[in-house]
């Protein structure tokens, strides 16, 4: 059974910095994809960054030079690094996995399409861990 659990949410205060892990198990592909996701207040659950097995990296418009995706392939876990953080980064964050995919899958995962339009080919989520930013 796959399992996806995230950690790492809390409440702070705008500037602050918080790192979100995610640990998969259960996964029987060697190379996949990964990607953070989020859902916030009045918006659908869209893509923040994206990462490929061999360690491409793409982010969403609204946290470049702020959130940093990584991957510790040997721990099975998925990290986000968010510096800097905002108000309107409050929300709920989820990670993912896709089984099959290219590199392309980190422009597409960012373009800004819900995933109540496209599920970017996602085979496992997580339950999500909550991340508040107050101002």
């Amino acid at each position: 059974q796959v399992q996806l659990v995230e950690s790492g949410g809390g409440s702070v205060q705008s500037g602050w910095s918080l790192t979100l892990s995610c640990v998969v198990s259960g996964y029987t592909y060697s190379s996949y994809c990964m990607g953070w996701f989020r859902t916030t207040s009045g918006e659908e659950r869209k893509g923040v960054a994206a990462i490929v097995s061999d360690g491409l990296t793409n982010y969403a418009d609204s946290v470049k030079g702020r959130f940093t995706i990584s991957r510790d392939k040997a721990k099975n876990t998925l990290s986000l690094q968010m510096n800097n953080l905002k108000p309107e980064d409050t929300g709920t964050y989820y990670c993912a996995t896709v089984g099959v995919c290219g590199r392309q899958w980190v422009n597409w995962v960012v373009s800004g399409v819900d995933v109540a339009s496209t599920n970017y080919g996602i085979d496992n989520w997580g339950k999500g861990t909550l991340v508040t930013v107050s101002s």
